[in-house]
């Protein structure tokens, strides 16, 4: 597996998210770190900046009828 050269607190950085959320993402997928700036596995990072891209799709929806 190969590794992504990104952090949590990067990919909070990059999405404007605050590290906390990003944490709690981690747990809800199941990806274990010790900290912010644990770097992460290449598929562990897609998963997170999917979940994100997809939270936010799906917040955009909601106002439409």
């Amino acid at each position: 597996m190969g590794f992504a050269d990104l952090s949590i607190a990067e990919i909070a950085e990059d999405y404007n998210l605050p590290v906390e959320d990003v944490c709690s993402l981690c747990d809800q997928l199941g990806i274990a770190y010790k900290n912010p700036q644990t770097r992460l596995a290449l598929e562990d990072a897609k998963a997170i900046m999917a979940n994100i891209m997809a939270q936010r799709q799906d917040a955009g929806s909601d106002g439409e009828a």
